[in-house]
This record gives C-alpha cells, sequence and structure tokens, in this order.
C-alpha cells in the first residue's frame, strides 16, 4: 500500500514546507476533520495525521439534529443528506411488554430539530476529511504519530507512514483527535476509566431486515434485554447496524465462536430476533470492543488539546458520540485561536472550555447510568410533558444542549425530581435495579479495550 495516499495539496514542495506548522492535527475523524477545517479556514498552517486510510470502518453511525448545523457551518450539509437515512426519533422496544414507545426530536424545545440522518461512518469521516483538504489543511494518511515532545517553543510530532519512512514536524499546537487511541491522555496518564460503567459490544451489519414503517423506517430502536440494550440503525443502502452493549461479565462468559455467541444474544431479544430472522450478515463479520467508557482528567494545555473521543467515551445509547466530537472541535478551534493570537487570554480560556466539554457527557451518563433501572425505563415507555420534563429529556435527546438556556435546565432538573420521586415510591424495586448495576459495573477484567474481528 502506498505510504501517502492523499497528501491533497500541492505536491512534494508542500509537503516539504509542513514540516513546521502552526497547528498539528492527530487523527482524521469528525473531531480532527472539523477543527482541521476551522483553523485552516482561519488562514493556518494545519497538518493533519491520520493512520488509516479513507474510507476505513468505524462504528458510531447515528447521528443527533444537533449536528444539522454543524454540518451546515462547514458547508457539507448537503453531501451528509446524500448519503444519509433520514432520523426524526426514537423506538424504545421493553422486554417485557407488549408495545413500544416512539418520541420525536420534534417534541423538545426547539421543534426545528427535528431530524437527523443515519450514515454509514466509513462515508462521513471520508466526506469530512477531504473537505478539510479543500479548506486547506495538509492531510495525511497512513501516518501513525509515535511520539509528541513539548517544549517552551512548542511541540515535535513524529510519525511512521505505511512504508516504515520516520517524518516529524514542528507545530506551536497539538490537537489531540485520535479517538480511543487516547495518544496524549495516555502519554500523560490523565486517562482515567469511568467506575461508573463497565460495558463491552457485539456488533455486525445485517441484510434484509425488517424495519419499521413509513417516515418511522429511519429511526434508530433501542431495544432492552437482560444483559443491556442493543442498537437497530437502519443505513441508506439497504443494511442495518445491530449492536449489543453489554455488561462486561455477560462477553467475558462467551463459550463460543463470537458470531455465535451475537446471534444467541440477538436471541435473548424476541423482537429484534424477528426483525432479523430474514436478514444475513453482512461479510460474515462480527466485531466486539471493550471498556467504553472513561474520560481524561483535563481537555488543555498551554500547547495541546484534546477533543472528541480522545478525551473521554461514553455509552453511545443516546447517539451522542459524533455530536460532541464535532462540538467539542468547534469549542475549541477558538481557544486554539486563542493561544496562538491572545496568549495572555489563554488560561480563563482554558477553565471555559474545561468546564463546557463536560456538560454535554455530564447530562447523557446521569441517564445512561440509570438506563437498565426499572424506573427510568418506565418513564421512556410512558413519556409525559408534566413540569415540561419531556421536552427537557427530548432537547438532550436531540443534542439541543447548549443553546435553551435556564428552560432546558429547569425541564432536565424536573425530569431528575420525577424519576427520584417515583423511585423512592417503590423501594424495593429501587433497591434491587440499584445492586444489580452495582455488580454488573464491577471490574471484571472482561477486556482491555481490544477490538476482535471475526470472518467465520
Amino acid at each position: 500500500m502506498r505510504a501517502i495516499e492523499s497528501i491533497q495539496a500541492k505536491g512534494m514542495d508542500a509537503m516539504e514546507a509542513s514540516q513546521e506548522c502552526d497547528v498539528l492535527v492527530i487523527g482524521g475523524g469528525p473531531a480532527g476533520s472539523t477543527i482541521a477545517t476551522l483553523l485552516a479556514r482561519q488562514g493556518r498552517r494545519v497538518v493533519m495525521l491520520e493512520k488509516a486510510h479513507h474510507p476505513r470502518f468505524h462504528i458510531g453511525e447515528s447521528l443527533l439534529p444537533g449536528n444539522v448545523e454543524l454540518f451546515e457551518k462547514l458547508g457539507v450539509r448537503d453531501q451528509v443528506e446524500k448519503i444519509g437515512m433520514p432520523k426524526f426519533g426514537i423506538e424504545f422496544v421493553p422486554p417485557d411488554l407488549p408495545y413500544r414507545s416512539y418520541v420525536d426530536f420534534s417534541e423538545g424545545w426547539n421543534p426545528k430539530l427535528d431530524s437527523a440522518w443515519q450514515v454509514r461512518r466509513s462515508e462521513l469521516d471520508e466526506l469530512l476529511f477531504r473537505n478539510a483538504t479543500k479548506e486547506g489543511a495538509l492531510t495525511l494518511e497512513g501516518a501513525q504519530v509515535r511520539q509528541v515532545d513539548f517544549d517552551d517553543g512548542g511541540a515535535t510530532v513524529q510519525a511512521v507512514l505505511d512504508d516504515g519512512a520516520r517524518r516529524s514536524w514542528r507545530a506551536k499546537f497539538v490537537v489531540d483527535a485520535s479517538g480511543r487511541d487516547t495518544l496524549l491522555a495516555t502519554k500523560l496518564q490523565s486517562k482515567k476509566k469511568n467506575t461508573e460503567h463497565n460495558s463491552t459490544a457485539l456488533f455486525g451489519h445485517f441484510r434484509g431486515a425488517r424495519r419499521l414503517e413509513g417516515k418511522r423506517e429511519g429511526n434508530i430502536s433501542i431495544c432492552w434485554f437482560e444483559h443491556g440494550w442493543f442498537w437497530f440503525i437502519p443505513l441508506a443502502d439497504g443494511t442495518t447496524s445491530v449492536g449489543a452493549v453489554c455488561w462486561a461479565y455477560y462477553l467475558k462468559a462467551r463459550d463460543k465462536p463470537l458470531k455465535d455467541y451475537f446471534h444467541d444474544t440477538i436471541a435473548l431479544c424476541p423482537e429484534l430476533a424477528d426483525r432479523l430472522k430474514d436478514a444475513t450478515l453482512v461479510d460474515d463479520a462480527v466485531h466486539a470492543t471493550g471498556n467504553f467508557s472513561y474520560a481524561s482528567t483535563h481537555a488543555t494545555g498551554e500547547r495541546y488539546l484534546m477533543v472528541g473521543d480522545a478525551f473521554t467515551f461514553i455509552d453511545p445509547m443516546f447517539s451522542s458520540g459524533v455530536f460532541l466530537a464535532m462540538q467539542s472541535a468547534f469549542d475549541g478551534a477558538e481557544l486554539v485561536a486563542t493561544a496562538l493570537d491572545r496568549p495572555a487570554e489563554l488560561p480563563a480560556a482554558r477553565r471555559a472550555l474545561e468546564k463546557r466539554m463536560r456538560v454535554g457527557p455530564r447530562d447523557y451518563s446521569w441517564f445512561i447510568y440509570r438506563v437498565t433501572n426499572p424506573t427510568i425505563r418506565d418513564m421512556f415507555m410512558h413519556p409525559n410533558n408534566a413540569f415540561n420534563a419531556k421536552q427537557g429529556l427530548m432537547s438532550l435527546l436531540a443534542a439541543d444542549i447548549h443553546n435553551q438556556g435556564p428552560a432546558y435546565r429547569q425541564s432536565l432538573r424536573m425530569f431528575k425530581l420525577i424519576y427520584y420521586f417515583v423511585s423512592l415510591i417503590h423501594p424495593r424495586r429501587t433497591f434491587a435495579g440499584w445492586k444489580r448495576r452495582a455488580g454488573n459495573i464491577r471490574d471484571y477484567g472482561a477486556l482491555k479495550g481490544e477490538t476482535i474481528q471475526t470472518s467465520e
């Protein structure tokens, strides 16, 4: 394979000039491509290094309405729409009831945030990466960053290309968008496992799955089962992404090939099994990954910034990953500009960004930690808008978390108060749910964050 598949600039002369740059971005996913685009638009010399080659496989295909405005600002909304499956809401499927619950994004505080898309991440990520190139960033694929060394003048970044050649850059500022590789957080020993959540996932793509009908065809379905929950994400090309997010003990107990174990897991959810009874597994491939949730103790430094999954990763139940990655890139671009142009203002800017980047993960995590609790499940299955609680929930699920001000915060607080009240009047059920979850989040050492693939 060629070491350099897209330098996407003006030939070797441009490549040589990139030995010194203003900003070096590590990683060419949604976060990296977004911040590279924004900084290049500012007229800065931006280099973005991606270890793989686009298109490359990635999970996390479900977008939120909050993404739409970000795509518009990047100038790629129409392109995303062409590859996407329209998504207007969420279906919740319980394990023990004969009916389902449906909620629409338009029920939030801002009814204009009424839709998003399901996308193949290989297509979306390449689209955003090429857009960064078009906007003036120097982009290099097949470049694995191996070392970052900071000093008073900036940073030296060393990478190895596909053919074994080594390259080095001097940058005034480094953005870590390396995703779950968490390059800087690992280097700085700031990455901490989330002790409040301990999950693993099995997933694959199916062709021929039975979908919802009409306008709901593209909606994501969340299906609970005994050991966790499933996602069911319809894609525009006719395939459907299906994954099981499980407690760690469940995947550790696997006693058969991964593909067989995945099919057995699907059988534990009758509604999902019925939708897949005539479906076939694409490429006969099943994937597994573990130790989902973590966070770095901090996101910023004087000469660096961590964005997206390089900073924190939470359970994907509410499809927040791409939005949080891209929003952190938009916010981070402002911080980088401050660091380079107005360094005296950097300490205050860092404090503000550190606070802002925790808002989304904090809000989503409160629900994620409780989502297998019978009380939350009942509230999702019987949503009502008492005290505007449903509006707050739907604004969260639409990723409208920074724009609504006091009304959104108050309605979210009311949802939580209702949850606590219902929990108190059902003490036995609440205690049983708490006790089970406390046992499930124990560190079983099931996986160490590796990704396993099978083609059985």
